[in-house]
């Protein structure tokens, strides 16, 4: 039975970057909405409490049940979960006299709580709470302080229960990852064994398990989930997983002829379908995004499921669903009301009366990548960037035509190898070229042109939930500009885009 740590969710922006953090420790975690948590078996070494946009304070504020918790098994309430246990325990919690935001620095640290061990005093930690602590609970003992938070820090006496205002999980806070390890490995006890090689010969044998001589299918997309999950499922049970690869005609330039190649060098049953046609003819006239996705989606969904029936027998659809969808699907909140429509194959499994499975759906994104390459996946597969569902239909803005697909996909390959060729592109989380509904006045020779306008996109990102716009050096944006203007006949203007997320999206569309 392998260790875990449960995440309870209160709804904060970084409760999914705990996960994170515990899992670079080898340490397996979930999380889950404070209200809707497993059952506490004796796999479960000790639960974290997150933060939460809300006060204690607030009428509708969240209240957990604790009662099998709390004082039972080792617990860290992080920021809301360090107020919720003193507040409703006894103590006080009030709206903060001082500033309680951003960088802040250790002034008292008790050296001999383990929380705080290997912490040095005058650490930098990160505060983000507009209520602050006033009065302890009469059991509750301080362990940490910064000038302007005396109780930064807390331990319960006779419990295994710690508290803390600050964020050890971001990066500003810089020994976050030492208290996490304190907390995970040696307050809770659990081993730090939870690593990709170890996720792999779990997954196949309960794929085994679970598949048995059973016939699956996969749609493969080309992008480092979907191709991730193959090669696991192949792991498992061989000929009895068929993928197909769908040719919607807005993928990169010779990238079905590319890609399919190269999964038959992985030994994997794979059968390509050029449906560019279908998609083209569909999607003519229709400018609005979501009517695009929609038609692109419904697509997807007809042309798979006519090819998956010509496999007899199938009893299983695979899809690279990853934590991140899981992780959105059962909020706290609620599932986002801006998740975008075609996301993964939604529609599959009802149309085609299939049980699922999801090899990847405890993995974060950077773990997918650390996954594939235990499964021996080549770089140049698991480093690409990701690539949208919808594909070039998303960064065409307006209608959507063949030659319009050809122009972007020839700027677009000038980029992506742009990128690649001046070392630049494993430095770029996701690259885009963007076609937009504009045409401006250029002059080409002596003659005076019309003609249409690009948009260059690079970010750097860890999940895509935030991106940064990358600063991509001058001499290449001049070199991209010169030729992709010079060699993509329609195109006389290219701009780049230099919009964060947020409050921008990584995609136009």
């Amino acid at each position: 039975m392998q260790d875990k740590i449960l995440i309870l969710d209160f709804g904060s922006q970084y409760t999914q970057l705990i996960g994170r953090k515990i899992r670079e420790l080898n340490v397996y975690c979930e999380i889950h909405p404070y209200n809707h948590y497993p059952d506490i078996d004796d796999s479960v070494k000790g639960v974290v409490l997150s933060g939460s946009p809300y006060s204690v304070r607030d009428k509708d504020a969240p209240k957990p049940d604790l009662s099998k918790i709390k004082g039972k098994i080792p617990v860290l309430g992080i920021c809301y979960g360090a107020q919720y246990m003193a507040h409703f325990f006894g103590g006080e919690v009030a709206p903060s006299n001082s500033r309680e935001y951003g960088r802040a620095n250790l002034g008292y640290i008790d050296h001999d709580c383990i929380l705080f061990n290997n912490i040095s005093l005058h650490s930098q930690v990160w505060m983000s709470h507009g209520d602050t602590i006033v009065r302890l609970p009469k059991n509750y003992k301080v362990i940490a302080s910064t000038e302007d938070v005396n109780y930064a820090a807390y331990k319960i006496d006779d419990e295994i229960s710690y508290a803390i205002q600050f964020h050890p999980e971001v990066y500003h806070t810089s020994e976050g990852k030492q208290l996490l390890e304190n907390f995970a490995a040696n307050i809770c006890g659990c081993q730090q064994n939870w690593t990709p090689d170890s996720f792999v010969d779990t997954t196949v044998n309960e794929l085994k398990q679970k598949l048995g001589n059973d016939k699956v299918v996969l749609g493969l997309s080309g992008g480092v989930d979907s191709s991730v999950a193959a090669v696991l499922l192949h792991k498992a049970i061989g000929k009895n997983l068929t993928c197909i690869f769908v040719d919607n005609g807005l993928l990169r330039r010779n990238e079905f002829e590319e890609v399919l190649h190269s999964y038959k060098n992985m030994g994997l049953n794979v059968f390509g379908v050029n449906a560019r046609k279908k998609f083209w003819d569909d999607l003519k006239g229709i400018s609005d995004p979501e009517q695009k996705r929609k038609v692109i989606g419904r697509n997807f969904i007809e042309v798979f499921d006519e090819e998956a029936h010509k496999i007899k027998e199938v009893k299983w659809l695979a899809q690279g669903t990853i934590y991140p969808d899981v992780i959105e699907s059962i909020s706290v909140n609620g599932p986002s009301a801006t998740i975008k429509s075609h996301h993964n194959v939604g529609g599959l499994p009802e149309k085609m009366k299939l049980k699922v499975a999801e090899p990847l759906r405890l993995l974060f994104k950077d773990e997918v990548r650390r996954v594939g390459k235990a499964l021996g996946i080549k770089q140049e597969l698991l480093g690409r960037h990701p690539f949208p569902g919808p594909g070039l239909g998303i960064r065409i803005l307006g209608d959507i035509t063949p030659e319009k697909v050809e122009m972007l996909q020839e700027a677009d390959a000038i980029f992506i190898k742009g990128l690649k060729d001046w070392g630049l592109y494993e430095k770029v989380w996701q690259a885009a070229v963007i076609l937009l509904p504009v045409q401006s006045v250029g002059v080409m020779g002596d003659e005076r042109t019309y003609e249409n306008t690009i948009v260059l996109r690079a970010v750097t990102s860890t999940d895509g939930m935030t991106a940064d716009w990358v600063h991509l050096p001058y001499d290449f944006l001049a070199k991209m500009s010169n030729e992709i203007i010079n060699k993509v006949r329609g195109i006389n203007r290219v701009v780049y885009d230099i919009s964060s997320k947020p409050p921008a999206t990584i995609e136009w569309e």
